[in-house]
């Protein structure tokens, strides 16, 4: 099993109405959420994104790829691609890819354990889904 790393991690859930965030330590394999951004088909305010990298200064950001469950591509599964690829070319980090499959049911049932239905508000969910794409990330490379 190789050593932990201890980098600052930006886990996004690529939606095309809001994109979830979080921010990971990979030291500790925990992350927290923080507040989702809008998006207008699948375009955030990068100004807004700009002010999320310059906050943590992340070493790396980790785009949840939304699949079927077959683990096929569907058409947002492209859309999340090219997002990745715009992180890495606008904040210059390295940017890896999740398999982010059943992480808003996870996110919900996480969610409702904690405050039941009034908990489950739409820009919540999709940024503790972040959190859990960063937590399935940092469990896929130990």
């Amino acid at each position: 099993m190789s050593k932990p790393k201890q980098r600052t991690v930006l886990a996004f859930d690529f939606g095309t109405k809001s994109i979830g965030v979080a921010v990971g330590q990979e030291i500790t394999g925990t992350a927290a959420p923080l507040d989702a951004l809008k998006a207008v088909d699948g375009i955030p305010n990068w100004d807004l994104v700009a002010k999320v990298f310059e906050q943590w200064s992340p070493q790396l950001a980790v785009v949840g790829l939304p699949l079927n469950m077959d683990g096929t591509n569907q058409q947002v599964t492209f859309a999340a691609k090219k997002f990745a690829n715009r992180l890495n070319a606008k904040y210059r980090v390295p940017v890896e890819t999740c398999d982010e499959r059943l992480t808003t049911v996870d996110a919900k049932a996480r969610l409702f354990e904690l405050g039941g239905y009034k908990k489950l508000d739409k820009q919540k969910v999709d940024s503790v889904s972040a959190c859990l794409i960063f937590e399935s990330w940092v469990e896929s490379q130990y």
